[in-house]
């Protein structure tokens, strides 16, 4: 594509013309481009959303069978991504994860090998599409003790022990901006003839500055998901789905697509999947630049503040076996995560002190801050989030020690089926419900060796600890009580702040 098709942004200059002709609506939306407000209490900013908020009719095209500027937009998203064929998703990242697992499992039963450490997203396609889950344990920064992805010889390890598997499925980077090389990986799947697909919802910057990662597309992957909105410009549930070689099923993917998607999409959001795009195709890595001179500042900041480390990579290990391999070797320069180095604070603590002064995190864990920035950040906002830590820092002085033993707490192994190589039997997920009468509630404190009836997801990340069926060790129940403690958030259990616990009753063997 020339460098004029490129700066085109074909859904948003649609909707701009759609504007300017004012035609009279005889269809939905039942607002009437806004008209229904008029002479009432108006919708305020929405007012001027909703004379862009179209449907499908003549000159809109239809995202479930493009053919005109939805079309070009894809295409033009494609070329800006590296993808041979790219989806627009107007249910974020969720929609595009769904389609993968239920296009490369079309049947129940097939074998799926995933990393554990997965989105809900992912669990949730698992249980539509019926699959057998071979969980691979990732492996844990021992530094910062975060779990990332799996080594690629846990991964060939299980793909030799199920050669049936269908796909293989990781996160790349992981919430914290964590990750590795995916190339290896892709390697081990394609010579298994089996496709690479990656949640790459915090990367869909990947691969556009030279200061960045790699993108999965690069390496070789064959379904990517990026979160359009996360860390580029999109709007909240934007996100695209992109595409190469033949190892997946592209009209059965279009159709797994229709099937999760709205059948009316959002207009508006699509727009904005084409202005984000744009951006990128029009200003290149100089897009990137505000936003990489604001980390900078922050980073430079924080080295005069001895009270906050840093988690970034380790050097490289000279032993190199995949127990003692390195977990991860790229950080994304946008997400600063930060933690308490004096031990005082613990990092829900710190999230609450910080916006308390105004500066809102993306979110914490017990003991990390996560600090997100993008391509609209600026040297100012780095400046107030400094500004924030040194008064936060003035101000704890006689504090106790926040709980001891972080370190230990954060591996989240908890199968225990595990062979050398942490690799599961196959785990079947399903949509059939846990039975009232199978289940009983108990205190937390109570749950180390019973057998947990919920799914337990701490939010955000939304990255599930417990899973219906696994056995509750004495580490596991550590890990959610201090998070419980720390006042995280729960959900897919039916107490969000985690006092009690759903577990098998005994008569369904929920004892061991």
């Amino acid at each position: 594509m020339n460098k004029l098709q490129r700066c085109r942004a074909p859904v948003y200059e649609m909707l701009e013309q759609y504007r300017i002709v004012g035609n009279i609506s005889y269809h939905v939306p039942g607002h009437k481009n806004g008209a229904a407000y008029d002479g009432v209490e108006g919708a305020g900013f929405l007012d001027e959303v909703m004379k862009y908020d179209v449907t499908e009719i003549t000159g809109t095209d239809d995202l479930h069978h493009p053919e005109g500027v939805i079309k070009e937009a894809q295409e033009l998203a494609a070329d800006c991504f590296g993808a041979e064929e790219s989806f627009f998703l107007v249910g974020g990242s969720t929609a595009g994860n769904l389609a993968l697992i239920l296009t490369s499992c079309p049947e129940p039963g097939m074998i799926l090998i995933l990393q554990r450490n997965v989105h809900k997203s992912v669990i949730h396609g698992l249980m539509l599409a019926g699959v057998r889950a071979v969980f691979v344990e990732p492996l844990i920064d021992p530094l910062s003790g975060l779990a990332v992805a799996p080594a690629a010889e846990a991964v060939e390890a299980a793909l030799a022990a199920y050669p049936e598997a269908a796909a293989v499925f990781v996160t790349m980077p992981n919430y914290y901006g964590m990750g590795s090389d995916l190339a290896p990986l892709a390697r081990i799947c394609h010579d298994s003839g089996i496709p690479l697909l990656v949640d790459e919802a915090h990367g869909a910057h990947y691969g556009q500055h030279p200061a960045l990662p790699a993108g999965a597309l690069a390496c070789g992957a064959d379904g990517v998901v990026q979160s359009t909105h996360k860390m580029l410009t999109a709007m909240t549930m934007g996100a695209m789905l992109h595409v190469q070689g033949q190892r997946l099923d592209r009209a059965l993917l279009s159709q797994r697509l229709a099937m999760v998607q709205s059948s009316s999409p959002s207009y508006p959001m699509m727009a904005s999947l084409d202005l984000a795009r744009r951006l990128l195709h029009s200003r290149g890595s100089e897009a990137f630049t505000a936003g990489l001179a604001a980390v900078d500042v922050l980073r430079r900041g924080l080295a005069e503040l001895p009270r906050y480390g840093l988690v970034q990579p380790a050097e490289p290990l000279h032993d190199s076996t995949p127990l003692h391999k390195a977990a991860y070797e790229t950080q994304d320069p946008f997400k600063v995560v930060i933690y308490d180095a004096t031990g005082v604070l613990g990092g829900f603590e710190l999230q609450r002190r910080l916006e308390a002064k105004g500066c809102v995190p993306e979110m914490s864990d017990d003991r990390h801050v996560v600090l997100l920035f993008s391509l609209g950040s600026k040297a100012e906002d780095a400046a107030r989030l400094l500004q924030a830590l040194r008064e936060i820092d003035s101000e704890v002085t006689s504090e106790s020690p926040h709980t001891a033993g972080i370190l230990e707490s954060q591996n989240i192994s908890t199968w225990n089926n595990l062979n050398v190589l942490q690799i599961s039997l196959p785990v079947p997920f399903s949509l059939k419900p846990v039975s009232a009468n199978e289940v009983e509630s108990i205190n937390l404190e109570h749950s180390v060796g019973r057998v947990a009836a919920e799914m337990v997801i701490p939010y955000p990340p939304g990255i599930p600890l417990l899973y219906p069926g696994e056995v509750i060790t004495d580490q596991i129940q550590q890990r959610l009580t201090g998070l419980a403690y720390g006042g995280a958030k729960f959900q897919a259990c039916a107490d969000p702040v985690l006092q009690r616990i759903k577990v098998y009753n005994i008569q369904k063997g929920g004892e061991v």
